[in-house]
């Protein structure tokens, strides 16, 4: 049991409260202990959900981290683990893409060594561990691989982004070139015949493609998001084809669209905590305020999801146990996993934070997974 926290529950915030966990599932959350069990004192400290990311790709950063410098797949999933779940992260989505004609990781061939290589490893790690698969519209080679690995149970969350100059995250060629160029040291001359193949592959068959791995991602039961909308067109599209998730919209026009249709908008807790998009595109904190924000995933930056959550409060754009869903229980549902985790709920896996905010800078304490402690301070 812990005792003595300030609980967050979807409701609200229950002061002074106790939670009991039982065969890793959360029993009962009252006043007062139970006798005879063992008690974490939890000293007034906030006890939270533990946070569900559903874009995070900094396992790519963890693998290269620097052009053409990489380290094995597993030191890189161990030591990013320990720190995920240093940040109160109990449920990630790893994400890897595939996106042949740009750089780095992004090859099919990698792309998907790595994920099968992360699955066989999930079972020895801290947090629950999933994969999402980032499909570039413009690479039509991705597709068999992509349809490998979801008949083969390797993909928990699907995603499709168009990178390509000209819309989306990149309004021009200039923008495209000053993003790509520097971060894997191309050439001008490079990144010329980089946008040429890019351009034609997205006048072949990306339609086609898109169309038959989203059906085969319905036929098992993967969930799916679109990435970097800029258009009510766009998102009407979405709500045709019943995808419930947009992530990083890049305009005010994209994310109202989104909410009149009912889908979920999915912000960066980066942007909340920095206050400007780092590609200079929708402010995070802006869209929240006007009520246009649904998910926060830690996007390239696991470090920032507390941050943004009690960033938000601070700024008195959202009350905390709203704040909170964004990071929780508003992501578990997107991808079907709200009934086992996601909140502070009895019956639901005891995946929890415990947090110090008592002088205004937050720092974990301790995170459980199903009622393991997967990390403490001290």
């Amino acid at each position: 049991m812990i005792r003595n926290a300030q609980v967050v529950t979807p409701e609200g915030v229950r002061e002074n409260a106790s939670l009991q966990v039982e065969d890793g599932r959360i029993a009962e959350i009252r006043e007062g202990t139970i006798p005879g069990i063992r008690v974490i004192d939890a000293s007034g400290n906030y006890l939270f959900p533990g946070f569900v990311d559903l874009h995070s790709d900094a396992i790519e950063k963890g693998i290269e981290p620097r052009p053409n410098t990489f380290f094995p797949v597993d030191i890189a999933v161990y030591e990013l683990d320990k720190k995920i779940a240093s940040c109160g992260i109990t449920t990630m989505y790893h994400s890897l893409s595939f996106a042949e004609l740009e750089v780095g990781l992004r090859n099919n061939n990698t792309a998907a060594g790595i994920i099968r290589q992360i699955n066989g490893l999930a079972g020895k790690l801290k947090v629950n561990t999933k994969i999402h698969a980032r499909f570039e519209i413009t690479d039509l080679g991705a597709v068999p691989f992509l349809e490998g690995l979801i008949r083969d149970g390797q993909i928990d969350l699907f995603s499709f982004m168009d990178h390509s100059p000209g819309q989306g995250q990149f309004g021009d060629i200039i923008a495209f070139k000053n993003y790509y160029g520097p971060v894997y040291a191309k050439t001008d001359a490079e990144m010329d015949e980089i946008i040429e193949r890019k351009l034609q592959a997205k006048n072949d068959n990306s339609p086609r493609s898109i169309a038959l791995l989203i059906d085969l991602c319905r036929q098992h039961g993967i969930a799916i998001a679109s990435h970097d909308d800029d258009s009510r067109e766009k998102i009407t599209w979405l709500k045709e084809m019943n995808i419930g998730v947009t992530e990083f919209p890049v305009n005010i026009e994209a994310v109202r669209a989104a909410r009149e249709l009912g889908i979920d908008v999915c912000l960066g807790s980066p942007n909340v905590v920095r206050g400007l998009s780092q590609a200079r595109n929708l402010s995070a904190r802006e869209a929240i305020s006007r009520g246009y924000g649904d998910i926060l995933c830690s996007d390239y930056s696991p470090m920032t999801m507390l941050h943004a959550v009690l960033t938000l409060e601070r700024l008195g754009i959202l009350p905390l146990h709203e704040a909170m869903k964004m990071v929780s229980l508003t992501p578990a549902r997107a991808v079907g996993i709200a009934d086992h985790t996601g909140s502070l709920e009895v019956g639901k896996e005891a995946d929890m934070v415990l947090v110090d905010y008592s002088d205004d800078f937050p720092r974990v304490l301790k995170t459980f997974v199903a009622g393991r402690e997967v990390f403490a301070t001290c």
